[in-house]
């Protein structure tokens, strides 16, 4: 009888401190996530680009970033028995990928954990080469087959990149091993199935979604979760508000407005889109609202003698054209500092700059000078000006103060910690209703030493339509906001995270 018991116990004990032991399944697939505090270098790094192609796609865009300034990651395994490796759960990318064993040539593969195909017996040989942009630049390596866990779920044979060089010093100071994206697969190098596709394909899941949960608690231990196949209540109050996917490749939904404080800024009255990353840290948007909100908070620009020289030198022509009714199009045109049918056609290859670059495209996909992109920025910010009533010399003065709170072009922009008590919420319109962000929400803290550093949570990105105007909503809106991920009804869903 004791034996029995002993046998029992002993059961038991094996069922708690294993993963795969869990009590009655709720449909559920819960993963921890842990949570890496950013330093200075990390953040002055972190940019995000947007290319025009990408192999297999056509004229659709295609936003490229680095991961340097990505702070939420989770542990899988690959392989039987699983090899363990940190990856970042990244709702703006589709493929998996990890360093490989066959990578002996680069730096940064020495630093990681490497999958070792010949300790799998499950692994499968496929062995096509891939490239995948990453930042500036691109890793490089093959795909293979192999078993991968995650949580208690073991999805059989996932295509996956084994990464053997990279390109990119970027991959070198990441804090975690590779990617798996939870995007979708049109958008996936290689046309590769997403691991979430073959969670649903295998029946590892009791509803088609994923919901997110990220804590902004520094010193807690567990910095976030990710639910595969449901939502876990505890982590938010209210409704979600659900808005349809606007763009099938990327979480992208439309976006009705961006106000600072109680103000619109103005540019999405003909539509503005934002891409739902968690791969990103910060909020990336149009460079003419950026540089608003950081007037607005008190932020540290770039001055732009430009955009200074345009003020001083048409303000007063340009106030005139748009107080006269001229469509604000067409202002830049007939001052002569916009062509919009210029005789140098983008390609597929090359990039669209943001404006702190040499020079930027125009809408027909033209190249333009930068006075035209600033020109553009300035109509926009004397509308915005005009809506609020303003007197003209007021207004001229204001254009002229945002010429000077620019996004940094190398870095993050430093903000007073001392001032962030009055700074005005930044709220994002979505399904007709409002998601604000407090300055504690959108105010990066660094410690550096003895000292503490701030810096604003926005850093500039530049989408010329039909894909723009276009946002990057990252983990400084996750965080405040629970986020459901609807696959099978294709939206996503915000609700005040707790």
């Amino acid at each position: 009888m004791g034996f029995k018991y002993l046998l029992v116990v002993m059961c038991l004990w094996a069922c708690s401190a294993s993963m795969a032991c869990k009590a009655p399944s709720d449909g559920l697939m819960r993963v921890r996530l842990k949570r890496r505090n950013l330093d200075t270098k990390s953040l002055s790094s972190a940019r995000i680009k947007e290319v025009v192609s990408k192999n297999h796609l056509e004229a659709d865009g295609v936003y490229l970033k680095n991961y340097l300034d990505a702070q939420y990651f989770g542990e899988i395994g690959i392989g039987s028995p699983p090899q363990s490796f940190k990856v970042v759960f990244d709702t703006g990318s589709s493929n998996l990928w990890v360093p490989s064993s066959k990578c002996i040539m680069s730096i940064g593969c020495i630093i990681h954990s490497k999958y070792r195909s010949k300790l799998s017996s499950t692994y499968k040989k496929i062995g096509t080469p891939c490239k995948i942009p990453i930042g500036r630049g691109a890793i490089y390596g093959f795909f293979s087959q192999d078993y991968v866990k995650i949580g208690d779920m073991i999805i059989r044979d996932q295509e996956f990149a084994e990464i053997t060089k990279e390109g990119s010093l970027e991959f070198l100071a990441m804090h975690f091993d590779g990617i798996l994206g939870l995007g979708f697969q049109n958008f996936s190098v290689g046309e590769v199935t997403p691991v979430w596709y073959n969670m649903i394909e295998q029946g590892h899941t009791g509803q088609k979604i994923f919901s997110l949960w990220l804590n902004q608690d520094p010193m807690a231990k567990i910095g976030g979760e990710i639910v595969f196949g449901g939502i876990d209540w505890k982590h938010f109050r209210g409704d979600h508000t659900y808005v349809p996917i606007s763009r099938k490749g990327y979480w992208q939904i439309e976006l009705d407005d961006i106000r600072l404080a109680k103000d619109s800024s103005g540019l999405c009255e003909g539509g503005c889109s934002a891409i739902i990353d968690s791969g990103k840290s910060l909020i990336a948007g149009p460079t003419s609202i950026v540089a608003q909100i950081n007037h607005a908070i008190g932020a540290e620009g770039y001055v732009s003698f430009e955009c200074k020289n345009i003020v001083h030198t048409y303000g007063d022509t340009i106030w005139k054209f748009v107080t006269s009714g001229i469509r604000p199009e067409i202002v830049c045109v007939d001052l002569g500092l916009c062509s919009r049918n210029g005789s140098h056609s983008r390609t597929k290859n090359e990039f669209i700059e943001t404006v702190v670059d040499n020079e930027t495209w125009g809408e027909t996909g033209t190249r333009e000078s930068p006075f035209c992109t600033f020109c553009d920025m300035i109509v926009l910010w004397i509308q915005v000006q005009l809506k609020q009533r303003n007197a003209k010399e007021k207004i001229l003065k204001h254009v002229d103060e945002l010429c000077e709170k620019l996004p940094n072009p190398i870095g993050q922009s430093f903000i007073d910690c001392n001032s962030i008590s009055t700074m005005p919420p930044i709220t994002f319109m979505i399904g007709n209703k409002a998601f604000p962000l407090s300055p504690q929400q959108y105010v990066l803290k660094v410690e550096e030493g003895c000292s503490t550093v701030c810096y604003g949570g926005f850093v500039a990105l530049d989408v010329h339509p039909p894909q723009g105007p276009l946002w990057v909503l990252g983990d400084l809106f996750l965080g405040a906001y629970h986020t459901v991920f609807d696959y099978g009804n294709l939206r996503i869903g915000f609700a005040e995270a707790v």
